[in-house]
């Protein structure tokens, strides 16, 4: 019927800006460019066999890196501002209309009619880990153009922040990075994968932050050096966590640094399990100073505030909040225990928690403890992102977090 009906009616005009509209002044929301998908989760109830189903549970859930985050955001009381695209089919629609039924806007979203919604189909085993997935994301590297991303210029250089995913093209994601740097706007690097972390090197000198896990950060140091090349060499039991996180470090630390002299001004490093390592270089811990006054902040992010209010690391020795800080410090941030349901959103959920922790005006490494505890209420969910997220909770959980935070590295 759907096909047929495709024949007979004139498709609906799709989703387009005014043109006017780069021209009028906009309220400043931060920037989140990328992929919006479909994601079809499998879960097997019993252990999956070659060459044959098995019973479990499928669902459709909204996803996509760059969707995720921005959504993420919005939950954490910071409406973003989405450029993407989707097709004129089911998966579109599905998913423009949890977009709005989130009150989110959608003058940045291109509904094409000659492209199919990207979608991603995982199967997962029952720990909720990923064992195989197909991604079918071609529509964002054909139509999110520089000429697209450009009809936007204004939302970017009004912006407090730029987020970019990996699944743009190279082409386009130097547009971003290019009309985002020459305005003062921090530009926010999320890797997507191991094969298109590479696209930093073009653009790594207009990055501000990355947030790579190992095997990413390893991938994106050896596209940027082209004799030395980084190895990572994962072992998966130590007897105690201190023990993996000193090997962990010993492991990354020459790529955490060669990507700092390659220009990179933070560098967020996610290691699952065992936690974050934030590195910090020099000046830049402040980079969110003048674009704070610029976003306004809802209930749920006041409340955030009141209850993290003067709540610092107590166990560091480097107060890297000071405007005259002039150190590089290497900060490691435990994971939270959780009871695990599915990991799918929960480095997508650490982002969103930093991005708009920072839009609320929380220092730097409040805010990526803030990640830290979005990233556990994640796991704790069946969805991407959790559809109930407590301030009360997060507060008191990213205090945890920061409590337990250690200077591993300063100079």
């Amino acid at each position: 019927m759907e096909a047929v009906r495709r024949h007979l009616l004139l498709p609906p005009a799709p989703l387009r800006p005014n043109p006017l509209s780069s021209l009028a002044e906009v309220e400043p929301s931060p920037v989140i460019i990328g992929g919006m998908v479909l994601d079809i989760h499998a879960k097997p109830s019993v252990p999956p066999h070659p060459g044959t189903t098995v019973p479990g549970m499928v669902k459709y859930i909204s996803g996509g890196v760059a969707r995720n985050i921005a959504e993420c955001m919005s939950k954490l009381g910071t409406q973003p501002f989405m450029i993407s695209v989707v097709g004129n089919d089911m998966a579109g629609d599905f998913l423009l209309k949890y977009w709005r039924s989130a009150g989110l806007r959608t003058e940045g979203i291109l509904q094409a009619d000659d492209v199919a919604t990207p979608v991603v189909s995982n199967v997962f085993d029952g720990s909720g880990e990923l064992v195989a997935g197909v991604a079918s994301v071609e529509a964002v590297e054909i139509f999110i153009t520089p000429s697209w991303i450009y009809r936007f210029r204004h939302h970017i250089t009004n912006a407090p922040l730029v987020m970019l995913d990996a699944n743009l093209p190279p082409e386009s994601l130097k547009a971003a990075c290019i009309t985002a740097y020459e305005s003062g706007v921090p530009v926010l690097f999320e890797p997507v994968s191991v094969v298109k972390s590479r696209r930093i090197a073009p653009v790594a000198e207009y990055i501000t932050c990355t947030s790579p896990n190992e095997i990413e950060l390893v991938a994106m140091a050896n596209s940027l050096s082209p004799s030395l090349k980084y190895n990572f060499h994962k072992i998966e039991q130590f007897k105690e966590k201190a023990d993996a996180v000193e090997y962990l470090f010993e492991m990354l630390s020459p790529a955490m640094f060669f990507l700092l002299e390659k220009g990179i001004k933070l560098l967020i490093v996610t290691l699952g399990p065992n936690g974050v390592f934030f590195i910090c270089c020099k000046e830049h811990t402040n980079f969110m100073k003048d674009q704070r006054k610029k976003v306004q902040t809802d209930a749920f992010s006041r409340q955030l505030l009141e209850k993290m209010d003067g709540c610092f690391p107590l166990n560091s020795r480097v107060n890297l909040c000071g405007e005259s800080s002039s150190r590089t410090c290497v900060f490691h941030l435990p994971a939270i225990s959780a009871s695990v349901i599915s990991l799918t959103g929960a480095g997508d959920c650490l982002v969103g928690g930093v991005l708009s922790a920072l839009c609320a005006g929380f220092d730097i490494i409040q805010s990526v403890a803030i990640g830290v505890a979005i990233a556990k209420a994640s796991v704790e969910s069946e969805a991407n992102i959790p559809d109930d997220i407590s301030a009360a909770n997060i507060a008191d959980d990213a205090q945890s977090v920061l409590h337990s935070a250690k200077v591993l590295w300063c100079n």
